[in-house]
């Protein structure tokens, strides 16, 4: 094995140099070479983007996994390069588990009739919710942390360069000062030429890695943006699910109160879209749900015929077509042919109007 005396005792007077020099400036023994001020503007945006990209992307992570102990296994696996096991979120849980109670409890009776529509509900947020984690993390997480474990590691690591380049510069100053001899000053002013031109050099290639943190900015706001996109995707799915279960529930009310408006600058105020409780559902899951309904139900519909039915609970009619009902009272029902599979025409001495069938109970 080479072992080159020489080059290992000007390693060693060089790394002293430096560190005599750099003592010297803590104690104000010496001058210290200052950065252009454009130069400083610049290392301490970077040094600003730097910590605020972490702070979003931690934050950013919170919201979108908000359990620690998953996160941290997310990481592991993601450090190991391997793919993390697939897990039900909690929305795909609850819908998991009100599917099960509804279908133990009967499909044919209300109450399991309606767990069973909102456990297809949460599941369908849950996997809105999936598709909002699964967009955030390539468009928005994964370019933060390609700036911070890429980019700037680059410009750590020239910027370390600098401050070395920068002690042997002021160093070489420090020499030429102290030299009296006219040998030693020659030798030592050549010395001075080298270092600058290697100091200057750095602080060049320093410098236009700097002003690309201008270009991360407008890579981020481009990500940002995607970022913005997928949550409104995924608030706008939440809200139309919600609407068709309220809807197949028969319980959609006709107006929202103020506390489901959004008040913005200058007094306006954006109110969040109605759908009359008559419309049609344009879920395709609604088919599915409507096929669940009780056979008594089914056979009703089929036939012209009426039947009685007891009301499970109060229901105050949402217009003029509609027939408001007591817990525990005794109404007439029928089906009336193109009425929605959710609804039966129900009839109360002389009052008539539509009645929601997850509030009834046929009777034998």
């Amino acid at each position: 094995m080479d072992f080159n005396v020489k080059r290992l005792a000007a390693d060693a007077g060089t790394f002293l140099s430096r560190a005599v020099q750099f003592t010297e400036e803590k104690f104000g023994q010496a001058e210290k070479t200052e950065l252009d001020a454009h130069l400083e503007n610049l290392l301490s945006r970077a040094e600003c983007t730097k910590q605020w990209t972490e702070r979003i992307m931690k934050q950013t992570e919170v919201l979108l996994q908000p359990n620690p102990n998953v996160r941290l296994e997310e990481f592991v696996y993601e450090k190991l390069e391997k793919k993390a096991p697939t897990r039900m979120n909690n929305h795909e849980l609850l819908g998991q588990s009100m599917i099960e109670s509804g279908n133990e409890f009967g499909p044919g009776t209300a109450y399991g009739n309606a767990l069973i529509k909102c456990g297809e509900t949460e599941k369908q947020i849950g996997g809105a919710e999936r598709e909002l984690i699964q967009s955030s993390a390539i468009n928005f997480l994964t370019p933060f942390r390609n700036f911070l474990e890429g980019d700037f590691k680059t410009i750590l690591k020239e910027r370390k360069l600098l401050q070395v380049k920068r002690l042997d510069l002021d160093a070489a100053k420090t020499r030429l000062k102290k030299a009296r001899m006219a040998d030693a000053r020659a030798v030592a002013e050549q010395e001075l030429r080298m270092t600058q031109s290697e100091f200057d050099r750095q602080a060049e290639i320093t410098r236009l890695l700097l002003e690309g943190v201008s270009s991360t900015h407008a890579h981020h706001l481009r990500c940002l943006n995607d970022f913005v996109e997928a949550q409104t995707t995924y608030y706008a799915q939440c809200y139309q699910y919600m609407v068709d279960l309220q809807k197949q529930l028969g319980s959609f009310p006709s107006s929202f109160s103020n506390n489901n408006q959004l008040s913005v600058s200058g007094g306006a105020s954006i109110s969040v879209p109605t759908i009359p409780v008559s419309a049609s559902l344009p879920s395709p899951s609604l088919g599915r749900a409507g096929s669940s309904v009780a056979g008594g139900f089914s056979e009703l519909r089929s036939s012209s015929g009426s039947r009685k039915a007891r009301v499970l609970y109060d229901y105050d009619a949402a217009g003029s077509s509609e027939l408001s009902l007591l817990a525990d009272e005794v109404i007439t029902v029928s089906s009336v042919p193109g009425m929605d599979s959710d609804w039966l025409m129900g009839e109360r001495g002389n009052q008539k109007g539509k009645v929601p069938i997850t509030y009834l109970e046929l009777l034998n």
